[in-house]
């Protein structure tokens, strides 16, 4: 079954980057970054969760850094980001 991840979603200045608050570390201490134009390698959390946001389509970068994951979109539509953030660890 897995557990959820607690999600605040916090928007920018920036009309198209949002920032995503979440209950856990994703990295420890380290950056990740992540860009759409290049394929993202590896099976570690943050690297399924890039996976899937660019799956999702109109995200153009992904910066996580412990709990924290900022998405940079294409537009101003961040729907649907908060739920898959939310289902990272949720599994049937």
């Amino acid at each position: 079954m897995g557990q959820s991840i607690t999600v605040v979603e916090k928007r920018s200045p920036r009309r198209n980057v949002v920032r995503f608050e979440t209950n856990r570390s994703l990295t420890g201490m380290g950056h990740e970054r992540y860009s759409s134009s290049i394929p993202v390698e590896g099976d570690r959390p943050p690297d399924v969760l890039a996976r899937r946001l660019f799956e999702r389509g109109g995200v153009k970068a992904v910066h996580v850094y412990g709990g924290v994951i900022t998405v940079e979109l294409d537009s101003t539509d961040a729907e649907g980001i908060k739920e898959i953030i939310e289902d990272l660890y949720t599994f049937y």
